[in-house]
């Protein structure tokens, strides 16, 4: 798997409050784009693939759903997450 715990725990440490942190905005949008990043590299290669293709578009949406709160709410973490992860927008 491309996630292991491992990985995961280092997303959320880094982008969270903690590694145990899965509920925050910022790591859930930073897993997703990690996500996003590797069915977008799985897509180039199987053009085909359908599902794949409607869970990568069910993710970026996700994500933007997270974004639109985080800007609501907070529009400082909202800077600083779409700067971290080098977002467009």
């Amino acid at each position: 798997m491309y996630l292991d715990s491992k990985k995961k725990e280092a997303i959320f440490k880094k982008h969270g409050k903690s590694e145990k942190d899965t509920g925050s905005a910022e790591g859930q949008i930073a897993m997703f784009s990690v996500r996003i990043a590797h069915l977008t590299e799985h897509l180039k290669s199987n053009r085909k693939d359908y599902n794949t293709q409607r869970s990568l578009q069910l993710l970026v949406g996700k994500r933007r759903s997270l974004l639109d709160y985080l800007k609501k709410t907070d529009i400082e973490r909202y800077r600083a997450i779409v700067k971290e992860l080098k977002l467009r927008r």
